[in-house]
């Protein structure tokens, strides 16, 4: 009989709740019946995808590599589904877009609020994560569009990535740097004394300072670490420590001050990426190119935050 789509569906509703009755509940079907289609996909594939031991119900080898293939076709589906009813007229348009915390509190909302304005028709589906995470989430299907941070060993090769911008990262404080940059531009030497605000592990940002630092042949002390972009600047403004952070993010916060670092610097690169090989729906296109003509309209009238390149 071949595969079917809803036994993947039941596939990854067992993989996720990890109890074959809550499973069956999620997507309205009885137990006994979930477990049939799951014993037919499990013949079919000719391996078992579940142990079931003692109630406890984890992934097999075979599970764990059927389960982000499983993922990645029922979203290709869906996209597929949501494609050909755009065409025809049936149903509204979805973009799914995800952007790190610093573009999310920065240039995403700009962009959005236009893209609102000029289809207000299109549903906006909008997660906030790290580069990783996101890259995880696109590859998977998840994802339709992601504003993300290219990683110095280069993308995905699943993914095309387009780069739109580039930033510099800043020292955050309350205040001039009073004693070590009161003008600025400051060596990232200078800090080696100063108290730094650190991000979360796991954090790009924070493997970006911590490298920096390296290079720059000190340990960095902390004054408090974790957390993401909004709890890191609250902790800079409550005069906890600096920070190094983009630019781009400290435009709006009036209580900051922005001192920028001496050459090299620390640069990042900004991409839009999308999955490779899959055209991205009439929506999501329809996002990339509001995306453009926004950045091309900041360049031309010079609003992009200092320290931020269009590229």
């Amino acid at each position: 009989m071949g595969m079917q789509l809803q036994q993947l569906k039941y596939f990854l509703a067992v993989a996720k709740h990890r109890h074959f009755t809550q499973a069956a509940e999620s997507v309205g079907i009885t137990q006994p019946s979930l477990s049939k289609q799951i014993h037919s996909l499990e013949a079919e594939l000719g391996a078992p995808l579940f142990e079931r031991v003692r109630g406890n119900v984890t992934l097999t080898a075979a599970g764990d590599a059927l389960l982000p293939l499983a993922a990645r076709i029922l979203a290709d589906v869906d996209t597929a589904r949501r494609e050909v009813q755009e065409l025809v007229g049936l149903r509204r348009g979805r973009v799914r877009l995800g952007a790190t915390p610093s573009l999310c509190s920065s240039l995403a909302p700009q962009v959005l609020s236009r893209f609102r304005a000029a289809h207000p028709t299109i549903d906006l589906h909008v997660e906030e994560g790290g580069s990783q995470d996101l890259v995880r989430e696109l590859t998977q299907g998840g994802l339709d569009l992601a504003l993300i941070i290219l990683p110095g060993q280069g993308t995905d090769p699943t993914l095309t990535a387009e780069p739109i911008l580039r930033e510099n990262l800043v020292v955050a404080s309350v205040g001039p740097l009073f004693g070590v940059a009161p003008e600025g531009p400051v060596d990232l030497i200078a800090l080696r004394h100063q108290p730094l605000v650190m991000f979360r592990t796991g954090y790009d940002l924070r493997d970006a300072t911590l490298e920096a630092c390296r290079n720059a042949g000190f340990t960095p002390r902390f004054a408090v670490e974790g957390g993401e972009m909004d709890a890191v600047l609250s902790f800079v403004e409550a005069g906890l420590g600096v920070a190094l952070v983009p630019g781009i993010v400290v435009a709006g916060r009036p209580q900051l001050h922005a001192t920028p670092l001496a050459a090299p610097g620390i640069r990042r690169t900004i991409a839009l990426a999308w999955r490779r090989g899959v055209v991205p729906t009439h929506a999501a296109q329809a996002l990339r190119q509001t995306l453009h003509e926004y950045l091309r309209r900041a360049a031309a009238d010079r609003t992009l935050p200092a320290g931020v390149e269009p590229l």
